[in-house]
């Protein structure tokens, strides 16, 4: 099968990505993320005719939800990076200061319920660099605290992954077959409980390399509480996205 198989209904097009699960027999599931990605959980040996035909039985219902997700995201103001705009960091919603001048480079903090970034041209781009430069700091940081938290829970770990921080338009994180928990940084922007979630969701996959019902077991017996955190950064995931 191709690494990017396309599903075309109603002369648009859309990219789905194939999954193997070896825990399933012959049923094919596909998934809808909230971002508009579409996934599809096969069978390990599928036939990549079968896998198609059963993306496109479905195809209508398919397309509704990736259009569901566009006009979300439709709706989410781009945004400009000036003073009195809302910033997001771990939940919380801050007031965005830009401070223009010749100030020390690096120097964004957040005060009270400002986040505070100087900038000598006080540009867009300067703006937007001065807060990423800021967020991945703060996501290395805290992500590297979480994941050596969940070390000390998580019996089937016997040392903490290594992880990295990596841009993503649509995942939250992965697990490489090497054992490499991949983190986006956009995911510091979410309230502390989600990204625990997605965290235990990846530290799962060091043993279940699928979503498989011993995967989601595995998560449940972590935390009971992860359906509702899931939900949560569902519904939040295009204000999150938002640049």
């Amino acid at each position: 099968m191709s690494a990017n198989p396309v599903l075309t209904y109603g002369g648009q097009t859309v990219h789905y990505r194939v999954q193997t699960d070896g825990s399933r027999t012959t049923k094919i599931a596909i998934h809808v993320e909230p971002n508009g990605e579409v996934i599809v959980d096969a069978p390990e040996g599928a036939n990549p005719v079968d896998i198609r035909k059963a993306v496109h039985k479905r195809a209508r219902w398919v397309f509704t939800q990736v259009e569901k997700s566009r006009e979300r995201f439709k709706y989410v103001r781009e945004k400009e990076y000036i003073s009195g705009e809302e910033v997001l960091y771990l939940g919380r919603r801050y007031v965005l200061k830009v401070i223009k001048g010749d100030t020390q480079r690096g120097a964004v903090k957040l005060k009270g319920n400002r986040l505070e970034v100087p900038s000598r041209s006080a540009s867009m781009e300067s703006v937007r660099a001065g807060i990423w430069a800021w967020y991945r700091v703060k996501a290395r940081d805290y992500f590297d605290l979480r994941l050596a938290e969940w070390e000390k829970k998580l019996p089937w770990l016997n040392d903490r992954p290594p992880f990295r921080l990596q841009d993503m338009e649509k995942r939250w994180g992965s697990c490489t077959p090497e054992g490499t928990i991949i983190l986006n940084p956009h995911l510091i922007k979410a309230p502390r409980e989600c990204i625990d979630y997605v965290i235990l969701h990846e530290l799962a996959h060091l043993r279940h390399h699928n979503h498989s019902k011993e995967f989601w077991a595995t998560i449940d017996q972590a935390d009971t509480d992860w359906k509702r955190k899931k939900i949560l950064l569902d519904s939040l995931a295009e204000r999150l996205y938002a640049q």
